[in-house]
């Protein structure tokens, strides 16, 4: 017989988060003086007729501009040359080139050769054109890596500082783009950029706006780190349609965080025509939609789905008043708007402020006596005949202790009445240190939406919407539930290694991780007097490293009470495993004890992601994992508090709360368990994919165990 017992050794340390990542200095990109154009032009309304006119009459470089296109002549706003070769020696920080795809190699070479650091290439026809267009892609990849110089793009719109007012892009829109402010935006399209910039058009602006389309060199990352340390800049918002660079993407997640910028982002890709639609577009990497909205939660970002998400919810964290708390106050002259937005703050799982004595008191002063003082407040038609007892309700209910901030639903246009709202919601605006949030539920744009737009106050067009925004600018907000169950597929990974049960366990006994009392037998009577000193009921289960779903091939007998059960099962099983799987090495029998029905089942698993590398998964397990699909997920290494995170975020969570007759489960000790699998898999590099299902977990005291395991791995010599 062949014990399988703990062997106390040490658990080699969770490594950092994620490496250090030395991003680039993009301050010459952003900030130029001098600027090169390659491919200049004065035909009307061409692309580069109107990049010129961006940067010659729209812009303020306060340095010179090189126009290179042997077919032009130079006048007072720039100077034309022959080709790059023929440049003064003047210092050009950014060169911009528009020429067709085939002659781009060749033009970053001449930039190279001329120690310009940095270039954007707006010019298409790459990746997102085929395999030519890779191949080009390719060139640009190796030029970047063999001389230093770094490459914006291409396929791109070009970059736009709104803050110093430089206009490196051939849209026509940037003569308007005039309202700067403290958010950056990070994309990687051009027209769902400038859609997030118009958003930003009155109140609160943007700061920067990259997007560099195919990323071949510089991107999304290293754009989000030049932010994040960028004093200007308040917070940073991204819209994604693939990730490439995941462990880059962490580190820059981080870097914002460790500055105190928040970060919200939409992602592309979570049906499977949003990933067809944003590889062809770009020609990247969408990845797994489960594990980037878990990196998005693990590292602080606030995921939101739609584009107008993305600018309220940036705007909102950009203020210098955001929501203090989850307790909001609503105020309007409706009464069904009332409690329409009532039930929109429950639905979002917000809170109705209570409102202090004096709050109250006042409100009774300046309403009728029919008015409704009480969270929500409807002020009443016969109020707004003075437009100084709205502003005093407005200014009395934001100054409450208990409220986060204010939604003012204003249910239709009135007219010269909601103008005069709309005014005095904006004077109050400027008066109380709580956000504000008009809800316009009209589709008639009246002065009073207008005042408010044009004073920042950008009033939302549902109650759902405004409410939404709100829980993820919370304190606590950003979180989204909803993740697919990892399925292992270990038998499809080509060139992995498996071990038998017996020996996976061993190896997490070795890293103290718990697993059953078992015996690998070698026969029917190891079996039997395996059961017998370990004591009824128990578990028999084939043991192969070629056998990774035992129960599929009838490898696994549960609940057995004798000696002679456990004889004639062995038999069983090496009989029925050996006529279905005749190419499979069997080791043995593992027998274990077997686990009363106590405990809950979870399945703790790890993936190898792609993108951002190793994820572990934990769920609940056993048959459910893959009927109710109930996962949360982390990149690795994870501590406790991470663990306890994915735990909270499940659907079913109340599972391990008590309920009737049951205890509550020992969720320190589950805790304790993924972060030791963190530990383990960090320790061992050669693993690609691990599956513990089920973890037993007992009643509180009585620990996790793993009751199944798969390990599959790199060979190693």
């Amino acid at each position: 017989m062949n014990p399988v017992a703990p062997v106390a050794v040490p658990v080699t340390p969770a490594a950092p988060e994620v490496p250090e990542v030395g991003f680039p200095d993009l301050s010459r990109l952003v900030q130029p003086r001098n600027i090169l154009v390659v491919g200049g032009s004065r035909r009307p309304n061409s692309e580069g007729a109107r990049l010129l006119e961006n940067l010659a009459v729209h812009s303020r470089t306060g340095g010179e501009l090189f126009v290179v296109n042997p077919s032009m002549e130079s006048d007072e706003r720039y100077t034309c040359w022959r080709s790059i070769a023929d440049l003064p020696p003047a210092q050009i920080d950014v060169a911009l080139i528009m020429v067709r795809a085939a002659l781009v190699l060749d033009a970053l070479r001449d930039c190279a050769a001329r120690r310009i650091p940095f270039a954007v290439v707006m010019s298409s026809g790459f990746g997102e054109a085929g395999e030519e267009g890779r191949r080009m892609e390719a060139g640009i990849r190796a030029l970047c890596a063999a001389t230093g110089l770094r490459v914006y793009g291409p396929n791109c719109p070009g970059l736009t500082n709104l803050r110093d007012r430089i206009g490196m892009t051939f849209s026509p829109a940037f003569r308007t783009d005039i309202n700067a402010g403290p958010i950056g935006i990070v994309t990687q399209g051009g027209g769902s950029g400038r859609n997030l910039l118009q958003g930003l058009s009155h109140g609160i602006g943007a700061a920067l706006w990259m997007s560099a389309g195919n990323e071949v060199d510089l991107g999304a990352p290293d754009f989000i780190a030049h932010m994040a340390t960028d004093p200007d800049i308040r917070v940073i918002a991204i819209l994604l349609e693939g990730v490439s660079r995941g462990r880059d993407l962490i580190a820059a997640l981080k870097l914002a965080r460790q500055h105190g910028k928040p970060v919200v982002i939409m992602k592309l890709g979570k049906s499977e025509y949003g990933v067809r639609a944003a590889q062809s577009h770009t020609g990247s990497l969408a990845g797994a939609t489960e594990v980037n909205s878990a990196v998005f939660r693990q590292f602080g970002a606030v995921e939101v789905d739609e584009l107008d998400d993305l600018v309220a919810v940036a705007r909102l964290l950009a203020s210098p008043c955001r929501p203090s708390s989850r307790r909001l106050a609503v105020v309007t002259f409706s009464g069904g708007a009332a409690g329409m937005a009532a039930d929109q703050v429950g639905i979002h799982k917000l809170e109705l402020a209570r409102f202090g004595s004096d709050t109250v008191e006042q409100l009774r002063a300046a309403l009728p006596a029919y008015a409704a003082v009480e969270n929500p407040v409807d002020v009443t038609s016969e109020a707004l005949k003075s437009m100084e007892a709205f502003a005093l309700c407005l200014r009395t209910v934001a100054r409450d202790p208990d409220v986060g901030a204010v939604v003012i639903p204003v249910p239709a246009d009135y007219a010269a009445v909601t103008d005069a709202i709309g005014k005095a919601i904006v004077d109050v605006a400027g008066q109380v240190d709580k956000p504000l949030v008009p809800v316009w539920l009209s589709r008639r744009l009246g002065g009073g939406f207008e005042t408010m737009e044009r004073h920042g106050l950008a009033p939302f067009f549902s109650l759902s919407k405004a409410l939404s925004a709100l829980e993820k600018a919370m304190p606590d907000g950003g979180a989204t539930e909803g993740a697919a169950a990892h399925e292992t597929q270990a038998h499809a990974s080509a060139g992995l290694v498996a071990c038998n049960e017996a020996v996976a366990k061993q190896r997490l006994a070795q890293a103290e991780i718990a697993v059953p009392r078992g015996v690998l037998a070698g026969s029917p009577s190891e079996a039997a007097d395996a059961a017998v000193s370990m004591g009824f009921p128990v578990v028999l289960k084939v043991a192969s490293p070629q056998i990774l779903h035992k129960t599929e091939v009838g490898g696994v007998r549960l609940n057995l009470s004798s000696a002679e059960a456990v004889r004639s099962h062995y038999e069983e099983i090496i009989e029925r495993v050996g006529a279905l799987r005749p190419d499979a090495v069997i080791d043995g029998v593992l027998v274990e004890r077997m686990f009363d029905g106590k405990g809950r089942e979870v399945l703790v698993g790890v993936h190898t992601d792609a993108v951002y590398g190793r994820v572990i998964t934990v769920g609940l397990g056993g048959i459910f994992v893959e009927l109710i699909k109930d996962v949360s997920h982390r990149v690795l290494p994870i501590g406790p508090d991470d663990a306890m995170q994915m735990i909270d975020e499940l659907r079913y969570r109340r599972v391990f709360d008590p309920f009737r007759d049951r205890p509550a489960a020992d969720l320190p000790a589950l805790v304790r368990l993924l972060v030791k699998v963190s530990g383990f898999v960090m320790a061992h590099p050669e693993i690609v994919e691990m599956e513990i299902n089920p973890v037993w977990v007992g009643p509180e005291g009585e620990g996790a165990f793993a009751l199944d395991a798969l390990i599959l791995a790199t060979p190693t010599h």
